[in-house]
């Protein structure tokens, strides 16, 4: 059974830091380009970074230079370091998971992230 166990979600005000975490079971976690996307109310879902099974990362032009995907294989996650927040930043957050060779996808349960004074 596939899971995506999402954490560090919460209330920050802006300027400031979360890091949000997801971690994979039930999947060859090496198999799989591991991501970030986000849904604030109201919008589409929209990727926020990437991450492919040999460490290269892609961030969305609006997160760029403030945001950070990375991952650690032995632990079968995948982590977003989020500084320098916004109020537009505002959202759930969603981990997953791309298999690179059955094309199958996997998605945790979201996380909220809310910027707000």
């Amino acid at each position: 059974q596939v899971q995506l166990v999402e954490s560090g979600g919460g209330l920050v005000q802006p300027g400031g830091s979360l890091r949000l975490s997801c971690q994979a079971s039930g999947i060859i976690f090496n198999f799989y380009v591991m991501g970030y996307y986000r849904q604030a109310p109201g919008n589409q879902r929209e990727l926020v970074a990437t991450i492919s099974t040999g460490g290269t990362a892609n961030h969305a032009d609006s997160v760029k230079g403030r945001f950070t995907i990375s991952r650690d294989n032995a632990k079968n996650t995948v982590y977003l370091q989020m500084n320098s927040l916004k109020p537009e930043d505002t959202a759930v957050y969603y981990c997953y998971a791309h298999n690179i060779w059955t094309k199958n996808d996997y998605w945790g349960q979201g996380t909220q992230v809310t910027v707000s004074s």
